[in-house]
């Protein structure tokens, strides 16, 4: 992995672009998603949109943007624009779908004033970070929908499900890019209190990519 920290809201090379083409076409369970929920950071944009095209073409799924799913930390790579210059690049952002999806298909709607700040609940320090975790988990919870895919970044995925499994400090995740994980609600989850925990049964079949493939995103 080539660390480009330095770039403001990058995009994907197309070695990355290459890692979602083959997490499409490994992920068995493209006609089983109800809704894709992503970070509105570009990257994360344009992996949802490459990876689970399939899932987004079809008939009422939903395509979510959400800005609680930004990564933890302030690097210029993780900080995004706007809603309305999201907007002007949906043409880019989207351009490498496959099925085709319609462009109004990603919802911009959750995008408020702030989000790229990185002040407040968006602000890169531990506290802010779990409890922004914390608030999408319960946002989740409350969801209607029976299967959920979740696109974001390495480092908030811990806090996200806190399950600091395999974590890399050298790498600052222990997520390998386009890697998929199946994490259910625990029993005892409520709508202002929710848990994860990895799926045991799933746990053996997680979703990698290409070992070669890893070398650079």
């Amino acid at each position: 992995m080539q660390h480009r920290n330095w770039i403001h809201h990058a995009l994907l090379t197309s070695k990355g672009k290459g890692q979602c083409r083959e997490l499409r076409d490994n992920f068995p369970d493209h006609e089983r998603i109800s809704t894709l929920i992503c970070s509105p950071l570009r990257r994360a944009v344009q992996t949802a949109t490459i990876s689970f095209a399939p899932a987004i073409n079809r008939e009422g799924v939903q395509f979510i943007a959400h800005p609680l799913g930004q990564e933890a930390n302030a690097h210029e790579c993780d900080i995004g624009h706007i809603r309305t210059d999201l907007e002007g690049q949906f043409p880019e952002l989207l351009a490498d779908r496959d099925p085709a999806f319609a462009l109004s298909k990603l919802d911009l709607s959750l995008i408020e004033v702030g989000w790229t700040s990185k002040v407040g609940k968006y602000a890169p320090d531990k506290l802010a970070v779990e409890k922004r975790g914390a608030e999408l988990r319960t946002w989740l919870f409350t969801r209607p929908e029976s299967r959920i895919v979740v696109v974001t970044h390495g480092a908030f995925l811990h806090f996200l499900t806190e399950d600091w499994t395999g974590d890399d400090p050298e790498r600052g995740t222990g997520y390998l890019n386009c890697e998929a994980r199946v994490f259910n609600f625990t029993d005892d989850s409520t709508k202002s209190d929710a848990h994860l925990f990895e799926d045991q049964d799933a746990k053996a079949d997680r979703v990698k990519p290409n070992t070669e493939s890893l070398k650079t995103i």
